[in-house]
């Protein structure tokens, strides 16, 4: 385990929060759950047929299993939801049927105050963990976009904060504008210092630094790393960089002089989907890197999603973010 994830464990157990895992039919999940509340971590509500959970094998002792389909929170969660969503043509019956959908359900507790934050996408696109979100939570006051960030832990790594990074976005914004890059970088920021507590560094990555290549990708993050600046003026943020720009000092000092971030960046900023969901994977499987995430960012309330290829240990290290992220909101 490392340093990283032992840190969010002691944070989480400091001030225990209640998280809803609504993916109760998936045994990762439940694994998780068990060495969850072995750890002291949270307080967690499945979500999912007692029955069949009950016949899982796993040690649930002190979790709470609450059944959708037969809890009396339908009706109350559905009357709330319709009310919420009359605007958009939503009715009480048409409220009533999502109450069927555990993500729905999950999100509902998070809404009424019974659950602090939900970790799923186990077995859900990342799409279909969010609809929810943005749906029923919304952003949080003064927020115009949610994004994703990975916590990647590097072993053996000098770079970074002792090999901790923030990549973003490597799972949400596919092709982010000027505008999104700069709410990303300056979220992600606000992020850093929740999970981290140490001063944030950000990197807007390119394929050119400080004007080595001109043209429309280019452009469009030295117009991002000015709107950022525009928005967060204390923080120390720049782009454009390269990744090697960013992160080594001897090459951040030749191709960025004078820059308060090349070399030393413990945020890097990825000009689109491709760049960072591909930069992740390469770091977490070359490099034999830990990836915490996708952890969204923007959302009223903390709710997180998975990878589908997630392990039981993966989403324990989550659970535990989502119990920081908690911590921060109250």
């Amino acid at each position: 385990m490392s340093t990283f994830l032992d840190s969010m464990i002691d944070r989480a157990r400091a001030d225990k929060k209640t998280i809803v895992l609504p993916e109760g039919n998936d045994p990762r999940t439940l694994e998780a759950a068990e060495k969850a509340l072995a750890a002291n971590i949270a307080n967690l509500i499945i979500l999912g047929n007692k029955e069949e959970i009950a016949a899982s094998g796993f040690n649930l002792e002190g979790a709470t299993v609450i059944d959708p389909a037969t809890s009396e929170l339908r009706e109350p969660f559905a009357e709330q939801l319709a009310e919420l969503r009359k605007a958009k043509g939503m009715t009480y019956e048409m409220a009533l049927a999502l109450m069927d959908d555990v993500l729905y359900f999950g999100v509902m507790m998070v809404k009424a105050g019974r659950a602090d934050g939900m970790v799923a996408g186990a077995c859900h696109a990342t799409g279909d963990v969010l609809r929810p979100c943005l749906q029923i939570l919304k952003c949080a006051p003064g927020v115009k976009l949610v994004s994703s960030f990975f916590v990647m832990v590097v072993p053996n790594c000098e770079y970074g904060q002792d090999g901790t990074f923030i990549f973003s976005d490597c799972g949400l914004e596919v092709q982010p504008t000027a505008e999104n890059l700069a709410h990303i970088a300056v979220n992600s920021a606000k992020s850093w210092q929740t999970i981290m507590g140490t001063e944030p560094k950000v990197a807007l990555l390119s394929h050119s630094s400080y004007g080595s290549a001109k043209n429309d990708d280019a452009n469009k993050v030295v117009e991002a790393t000015a709107l950022a600046h525009e928005l967060a003026p204390a923080l120390l943020l720049d782009g454009e960089l390269q990744l090697d720009a960013a992160i080594v000092p001897s090459v951040g000092q030749s191709k960025a002089p004078g820059s308060s971030v090349a070399g030393q960046a413990n945020i890097l900023i990825f000009p689109d989907l491709d760049a960072g969901n591909i930069g992740y994977k390469l770091v977490q499987r070359l490099a034999k890197a830990e990836a915490y995430g996708p952890i969204t960012q923007g959302i009223a309330a903390p709710v997180n999603d998975l990878s589908r290829g997630c392990t039981a240990d993966d989403i324990v290290g989550v659970i535990a973010i989502t119990c920081v992220q908690a911590q921060a909101k109250s």
